[in-house]
């Protein structure tokens, strides 16, 4: 599923944030606030999200509204989006920095996470459309790192509709309900990397 261009959106008068991105099937994307603290934690807590990602069960809801709590820095490239079903929070993305060596701004890391229920209705690909346009139209951002279980067919599918490519396999990744599973490590590379055009008369030149 494609978000389609849209017009700059007026601002929610109530916070001074932008209003919700509607997407298809009734899906919306936002940033976070701090009230979403509980229900981002009940969704990465739940039974069959957290498995998957690299989260430990009993997540907490404190640390979340902590974290939703902070401005974003307008210096940094991070992204966090949440997705929702009317009021309901059924998914989460964020582009994250690689690193803060100098030498790898050029890179960022990206996970999801889509609420079992939901899965199948565009929510995965909604969230993976809005960041990947983040990355390669505003950020100029040149290389796209993930890691997924092996195991995780779904989600793997997602991400090769987006670009990713298998780069290695890392045995014994993480612990997993007692046992180590491996991992994929995936990237993806920006389809069409920006540039400066050259003008006519400094062509002559």
């Amino acid at each position: 599923m494609q978000i389609p261009p849209t017009s700059p959106r007026p601002a929610d008068a109530r916070s001074g944030a932008r209003a919700p991105l509607r997407v298809a099937d009734g899906i919306t994307l936002r940033r976070p606030r701090p009230e979403d603290g509980p229900a981002h934690a009940a969704l990465l807590g739940h039974p069959g999200v957290q498995p998957w990602l690299l989260q430990t069960p009993f997540t907490s809801e404190l640390l979340w509204q902590e974290r939703f709590s902070k401005a974003p820095d307008p210096a940094s490239p991070e992204l966090v989006l949440l997705a929702f079903d009317g009021d309901r929070l059924v998914g989460s993305a964020g582009l994250h920095p690689a690193g803060a060596q100098a030498r790898r701004r050029h890179a960022m890391m990206l996970g999801i996470s889509v609420h079992p229920e939901t899965q199948g209705r565009g929510v995965g690909s909604a969230l993976m459309d809005a960041l990947t346009r983040q990355a390669d139209d505003w950020l100029g951002i040149l290389r796209i790192e993930l890691t997924v279980f092996v195991d995780n067919e779904r989600a793997i599918r997602l991400y090769e509709r987006f670009g990713f490519e298998h780069e290695g396999r890392l045995r014994g990744f993480a612990l997993r309900e007692g046992r180590y599973v491996d991992a994929f490590t995936m990237a993806r590379l920006h389809p069409r990397p920006p540039a400066i055009e050259r003008t006519q008369e400094l062509s002559r030149s």
